[in-house]
């Protein structure tokens, strides 16, 4: 049997599920364990499984996930029992497991929305003291709903996948017109996000009590903001262009159930929430996440330490919010969290609240210093849970900045 590192994100308490593909493979669905993947269809071929095991053939885990958890939990602890087993199916077939460095990652998903929200406090707290008054930094609302925006699925990128520097309208300081330019404003949000995995009727909302039941698993996502080009045109209508260019996600879906082990409380949410938000039990995560930043060829600087519980409003009060309307969601539709900031500057979740609107500089370990991303940096995010010896990672999401097309 395969040797698992200690520190491995890809422990056998995790289990998270991806699209793969190597020289001689099509893309097809594959499970992370320590530094292999297993070939789930190769593995349907000794019939390990009892259902139809083409979905593993497939090029996303859609088919897979909407099969539902009933399966879906049964084929990780299935695995989970078999890595424990020399005399198993994958005990005694090496061809089974991959080397991750000898295989391609696919976009997980056919994601047809995507859904960002504004779920933290610290972060909506330094933005409107930034760019509102800071004696009254949130909105009226803030408090009283998961606000959020409908963006772009079509841009949504795997891991890996450079993306070009954005352009735009842009107001500068001092102009009575607009320019079109491209941004000098790149930034990138620390976030996560759901990955829906059961889908509701049109006109029929999910309670607090039940939303769990619709989340397969979680990404993490970077949510990359020109800010510039956002500043001139979000009023009144809110983000377009300054988001729609590209966002980046984790190639491996980590699911709900390997989370259970890092459920904490979360904040004493006041004023009190309307009924339909109100929750029971623990709905945030202790999971540690680091964004590190490197100039070309040089060596990269950690710059924000933060952590996935500093969050207001929890996955299940949006997705009540969500769909309260009536709202249908749909199996692999994205739910991200809104940049996720903490109470210290280390914690800040982008580069605009990091360089306060640009008014400090970070500097860099290599490469000088930064208030924005420049061409050919590359942005990396990191991940994970770790809890009475347990450990469960989402790996990395990282990304380059090519120059404007």
């Amino acid at each position: 049997m395969i040797k698992i590192p200690a520190d491995s994100d890809f422990s056998i308490h995790n289990i998270p599920f991806g699209i793969f593909s190597t020289a001689n493979t099509s893309p097809r669905v594959g499970v992370a364990i320590g530094d292999f993947i297993i070939d789930l269809e190769r593995l349907a071929s000794f019939d390990a499984f009892g259902f139809d095991t083409e979905v593993f053939s497939k090029n996303t885990l859609n088919q897979f996930i909407g099969l539902g958890k009933a399966i879906t939990r049964k084929v990780r602890t299935d695995i989970q029992g078999w890595l424990r087993d020399e005399h198993s199916v994958l005990g005694s077939s090496p061809d089974l497991f991959i080397a991750q460095q000898d295989a391609t990652m696919h976009l997980p998903l056919q994601i047809g929305d995507y859904t960002d929200f504004y779920s933290s406090l610290d972060h909506a707290t330094n933005v409107g003291k930034m760019f509102r008054d800071p004696e009254n930094a949130l909105l009226p609302n803030w408090k009283h709903m998961p606000v959020a925006y409908h963006g772009r699925a079509s841009s949504i990128v795997v891991s890996g996948t450079d993306i070009h520097r954005p352009k735009g309208q842009v107001m500068k300081k001092g102009r009575g017109t607009p320019q079109v330019q491209p941004s000098e404003r790149l930034d990138f949000e620390l976030e996560m996000a759901c990955v829906i995995g059961k889908e509701n009727r049109l006109g029929h909302s999910i309670s607090t009590a039940h939303a769990q039941d619709y989340i397969f698993g979680m990404v993490l996502f970077n949510d990359w903001s020109a800010r510039d080009i956002q500043k001139w045109e979000y009023v009144p209508l809110g983000p377009f262009l300054g988001k729609n260019f590209a966002s980046s996600i984790s190639p491996w879906v980590v699911t709900i159930e390997a989370l259970d082990a890092f459920r904490v409380k979360g904040y004493d949410q006041n004023p009190p929430v309307q009924e339909y938000l109100k929750f029971e039990g623990s709905h945030y995560y202790d999971i540690n996440l680091e964004v590190s930043l490197a100039p070309e060829n040089c060596r990269p600087t950690t710059v924000v330490r933060s952590n996935f519980r500093h969050m207001y409003w929890n996955m299940l009060q949006q997705i009540a919010h969500h769909t309260v309307s009536g709202c249908n969601l749909k199996v692999g539709d994205l739910l991200a969290s809104g940049t996720i900031s903490g109470p210290d500057q280390e914690s800040f979740g982008s580069m605009l609240e990091l360089s306060w609107g640009g008014t400090r500089s970070l500097i860099l370990q290599e490469g000088g210093e930064r208030t924005f991303i420049e061409d050919y940096d590359t942005v990396a995010m990191h991940g994970y849970g770790e809890q009475d010896g347990k450990r469960v990672g989402f790996g990395q999401v990282t990304t380059k900045i090519l120059p404007v097309l």
